[in-house]
């Protein structure tokens, strides 16, 4: 392709190439494809989900409805462990358990993490520091947290034996009491998973333009103004994206219950997950702890894809979006 310019006598114009132009369609032809990449690429993600995902789910689905304790073959038996699971008073305990830890989680969590996140976005060194620090406990794994953890409310070993008599409570443990274990948990996940959602919004906030907060100063807005019409309304994908894997993550805790409370006292603090890991591997009842753990899956998909299409989450064109 070319443009026309005038010749040299003035008189006619000539075809110049442009360097600008598109080129010709031979060139185009000749020339390394840009583009998207070819569904090959994706093959061995796609192999490796099929392997590690897809085949253990619909084996899952399989021994659903089959009864078998480990030894020999299953035995089908239909839909048996499915009305099982519909009228067992312990599964709906446990659901109504799950469901409190998750809004507590994100209840608690949430404005902690958004806050430190936004106060980490600063530049100062200082902040710097201390984000490293608060940075800590994701670093180690829910096992190790929760030992830490259970060391420390030890009422006849930890730091709890010598602070209970001062404050009017000798023999003072946590973990005995229902709602006070419950509480225990929560805490335990929101200082372990903080920093990780922490970090999000660190990184959410650095995306916001200086320009919003000069032109908020200019007309005289405060800091806690600049944050609640400029700050919030930038990271509410972010608060979607740390809200979706704050919910989902909360559906799965299972090792901090573990190592921390065994599911009690009593049944206080036995929410699926660990329900599901009694019935299967301490009653081995394999068949109806997968109808549990396929339930567990299609909840948690479930809810992501509810929060997902109710927040517009699904419609963010930019990839700074949710960050």
């Amino acid at each position: 392709m070319s443009v026309l310019s005038p010749s040299r006598d003035g008189r006619r114009p000539t075809a110049v190439p442009s360097a600008r132009t598109a080129p010709s369609g031979r060139a185009r032809r000749a020339g390394p494809r840009v583009g998207r990449p070819g569904a090959w690429w994706a093959l061995p993600a796609l192999a490796f989900f099929a392997a590690f995902a897809i085949l253990p789910m619909g084996l899952v689905v399989y021994l659903s409805f089959t009864e078998w304790g480990g030894l020999g073959d299953p035995r089908f038996i239909g839909t048996d462990n499915w009305t099982r699971l519909v009228g067992d008073p312990a599964m709906h305990r446990a659901v109504v358990l799950t469901l409190v830890l998750s809004v507590s989680s994100w209840a608690v969590q949430t404005p902690i993490a958004l806050l430190l996140g936004v106060w980490a976005a600063g530049r100062q060194r200082n902040r710097a520091i201390l984000s490293a620090v608060f940075f800590v406990p994701l670093l180690l794994s829910s096992a190790a947290v929760a030992i830490i953890w259970r060391a420390l409310l030890d009422p006849n070993f930890g730091p709890l034996a010598q602070i209970g008599p001062l404050i009017g409570m000798p023999g003072l443990d946590l973990l005995s009491d229902g709602a006070a274990a419950f509480g225990v948990i929560v805490f335990v996940t929101a200082w372990q998973f903080i920093p990780l959602h922490m970090l999000l919004y660190q990184g959410g906030a650095r995306q916001i333009p200086a320009s919003l907060y000069q032109a908020a100063e200019i007309d005289g807005a405060g800091r806690l103004r600049a944050f609640w019409h400029i700050t919030l309304p930038q990271l509410r994908n972010t608060i979607t994206t740390s809200s979706v894997l704050m919910v989902v993550g909360s559906l799965t805790y299972f090792d901090t219950v573990l190592i921390l409370t065994g599911g009690g006292p009593g049944t206080d603090t036995t929410i699926v997950p660990y329900l599901m890991y009694r019935v299967g591997f301490e009653s081995y009842q394999y068949g109806y702890a997968s109808a549990i753990a396929f339930t567990l899956v299609v909840v948690a998909t479930a809810v992501s894809l509810v929060m997902v299409r109710l927040t517009g989450f699904g419609a963010m064109r930019s990839t700074r979006e949710g960050m």
